[in-house]
């Protein structure tokens, strides 16, 4: 429960802070008022003031622009007589007429899952319509508030605006961390409402506020610390990096867990120790199977997979600790997704792991994969290429999907781990290991539900500080929190404070799976920029055009004008038809040299920051059709065919040379890459471990993650 303070109290509590109110008294009769309006000078604002005073403009409660004494003695005695017993009324405040185009809204909010929240929006008329505001976590500081800021969608309303200078962002900023700083000094206070921030002259203005608090012996609303890096429990190692694996349940049947899941293990090469139980003894896949875990030695595997079914699992946890097992996977389903009686019964699956010393991974969870160790203990495919991207994820058949990109674009895993009803071990518990293990590079997350926001919130930042995480969360709509519920017993948190956790920590939030692993790919096998300034080098005009949309209408990205000594150093390399601007349209004038040419001269100027090359692998698509039309045998053709594949072979490897030696990235994209994968452009760049992007706007979108990273490490505002 709680209780809110007069609107006079709360800005008595709210002033020393700094917030900026108008000059106001709080008057108990009419000739008060009247005294009151004259001290401060007319036009006023007189409004009922009460500690259960709420909806004051919607009950009629405020009346605005009073221009003499006789007008506010009329107003303050109709106010005063409308009172209701229970608003517990203690007179009008009358206030000075505050005016401007714009309001803005702000205060501080307790999120169910994060706790005390900082929160800034678009107010007025179009508070509800536009459901514009930016979101922080408690503490913040000055770059949290001009982030939050820069946050808004509607960037146009805090410009210039009907003769009005632009909206003042420092002066709004300071009300941000003032209101940070009131609320460590008030552990009581549940919600705080600055509403409206009218802007007078480009400056905030606070007319009303509105405190809320908890009732006395209620536990105070939480606030996270400053920083908070917890070490990854010590047993993740036997989960990644075990010496041995036994499957619990192994099957003789292909369409078996048990079966699919020790095939795996054994088709990945794993070289470290494997055995397999089965209540009948048989041999599976060549594995002698034992009808019980202790009927191994102690030390034959530190992590079991489980596929027996639901009954049998505490007593193969328990056989399992008895031999020394340190982690246990449970492939097993029918716990907490399947209802009241299923979580029951995973609690004292939790409850029985705390017991013998095992971390509990699952259950419900599809498998563990660890390239630097050949382990592929999951019950689907694939099993990917060797990288630097660390997959984590409350659904397995997102860890699949992300996996298959890998497979397809040679953007290597490390890790990977379904998490499934995520028990005991879930999504921040695994982030941290991956921040601290040297095999992983980049983390990739997917979440649907969060049960303990300062837990997760602890993961992702301990993540964050050490290396890019990339998260993609389900359930963002009502459908979709639906479906995660019913999917893995989770709820979804409030969107918009999720994104602000987000910006907040450094975190790249993607919107589709595709954009996560893109976002992850290029992490993992681009250098980070210095700035946004981006430069298009292209073949292709329509794709140049639509990649110069798509960096334009980017917040992060900026499509450069070309500097005169550059213009004019390509100038030497292309014919007088090429574009003579950004995107540089190189018009059909690439030759052997011209194109690696251009990309050195591009990405080597010190005004550039990336460079987005678009248009590879066009005349190998040519050679295709070549190859297989009638004329294939012609000698000539088969010259040009091998001379195109040549080519674009050469510009894909000088992208990259060029972005290593000049540390300045270079996202090269073409539909080709799923057109055709086999062609010589796309191809090339897989062999040179990057990622070669589907098209244009994904490669922006991907750089976009990138920038914002880089800014991020430096420190510098998320702008």
């Amino acid at each position: 429960m709680s209780t809110t303070t007069s609107e006079d109290e709360s800005k008595r509590r709210l002033r020393p802070h700094g917030i900026p109110f108008p000059p106001e008294e709080l008057a108990g009769d009419p000739a008060a008022a009247v005294a009151a309006a004259d001290a401060i000078g007319h036009p006023v604002v007189v409004k009922l003031c009460g500690e259960a005073v709420a909806h004051k403009s919607e009950r009629g409660l405020v009346r605005v622009g009073l221009g003499d004494a006789t007008a506010v003695h009329l107003a303050a005695s109709e106010l005063l007589e409308a009172a209701r017993p229970e608003d517990l009324a203690t007179g009008v405040l009358v206030a000075p007429v505050v005016r401007g185009h714009r309001e803005l809204i702000a205060g501080l909010a307790t999120d169910p899952t994060f706790g005390r929240t900082i929160v800034v929006g678009i107010g007025g008329v179009l508070t509800e319509a536009l459901a514009d505001v930016s979101v922080r976590l408690l503490p913040i500081g000055r770059d949290d508030a001009l982030d939050m800021l820069d946050g808004l969608r509607n960037q146009a309303l805090l410009g210039e605006l009907r003769g009005e200078p632009p909206v003042d962002r420092d002066a709004v900023a300071d009300v941000l961390v003032a209101l940070g700083e009131f609320a460590a000094t008030a552990p009581d206070v549940v919600s705080v409402d600055l509403n409206p921030l009218i802007v007078q002259d480009g400056l905030p203005v606070a007319v009303d506020a509105l405190v809320e608090v908890a009732e006395p012996g209620e536990p105070s609303a939480p606030m996270l610390a400053a920083s908070t890096i917890r070490t990854a429990d010590d047993r993740f190692p036997a989960l990644f990096e075990p010496a041995g694996v036994v499957v619990a349940g192994a099957s003789t049947h292909p369409g078996k867990f048990g079966f699919v899941s020790l095939h795996n293990l054994l088709a990945a090469g794993f070289p470290g120790r494997i055995a397999a139980t089965n209540r009948d003894g048989a041999t599976v896949l060549g594995i002698e199977c034992v009808p019980a875990l202790d009927d191994l030695p102690a030390g034959s595997a530190d992590l079991v997979f489980v596929c027996t079914p639901q009954g049998a699992v505490p007593e193969v946890l328990r056989q399992a600790a008895a031999i020394g097992v340190r982690v246990a996977f449970l492939a097993s389903a029918g716990y907490g997704e399947a209802g009241e009686e299923g979580r029951r019964e995973q609690a004292e699956l939790v409850a029985l792991c705390e017991e013998l010393g095992i971390l509990l991974i699952g259950p419900n969870g599809q498998g563990v994969v660890s390239t630097p160790a050949s382990l592929c203990a999951q019950i689907v495919a694939p099993y990917p290429p060797a990288g630097g991207i660390s997959v984590v994820s409350q659904s397995g058949n997102l860890v699949s999907s992300f996996l298959n990109w890998s497979c397809v674009s040679g953007v290597g895993i490390a890790r990977a781990l379904s998490a499934g009803n995520a028990a005991a071990t879930g999504v921040a518990e695994v982030l941290e290991y991956y921040a601290a293990d040297p095999a992983t590079t980049v983390a990739l997350a997917y979440i649907e539900g969060i049960a303990d926001g300062s837990r997760f919130v602890a993961g992702l930042r301990a993540a964050s500080a050490a290396k890019p995480v990339v998260v993609l969360k389900g359930g963002v709509t009502a459908g979709g929190a639906r479906a995660a519920a019913s999917h893995t017993g989770s709820l979804a948190t409030d969107d918009t404070t999720f994104e602000g956790v987000c910006r907040q920590f450094g975190v790249s939030r993607a919107r589709t799976a595709e954009e996560a692993f893109d976002a992850a790919a290029t992490f993992a096998t681009q250098p980070l920029p210095t700035g946004g300034r981006v430069v298009v080098v292209t073949t292709v005009g329509g794709w140049g055009v639509i990649a110069a949309d798509a960096i334009t209408a980017h917040p992060d990205l900026e499509l450069i004008r070309l500097p005169q000594e550059l213009l004019a150093s390509i100038d030497e390399l292309l014919p007088p038809r090429w574009s003579r601007n950004n995107p540089v349209d190189l018009a059909g004038g690439e030759t052997r040299d011209t194109v690696p040419a251009v990309l050195e001269l591009v990405a080597s100027h010190p005004d550039v920051d990336a460079v987005v090359f678009l248009g590879l692998g066009i005349q190998s698509n040519q050679a295709r059709l070549l190859r297989g039309g009638s004329f294939s045998d012609d000698e000539d053709v088969r010259r040009i065919v091998a001379f195109h594949e040549r080519q674009d072979e050469r510009y894909a490897r000088a992208a990259a040379e060029v972005s290593d030696s000049t540390g300045t990235p270079i996202l090269t994209a073409t539909e080709l890459a799923v057109a055709f994968p086999d062609n010589a452009g796309p191809a090339a760049v897989r062999s040179t471990g990057r990622l070669c992007y589907p098209s244009a706007e994904r490669a922006v979108a991907a750089l976009g993650h990138l920038v914002r990273r880089a800014r991020h490490e430096a420190g510098c505002p998320l702008r």
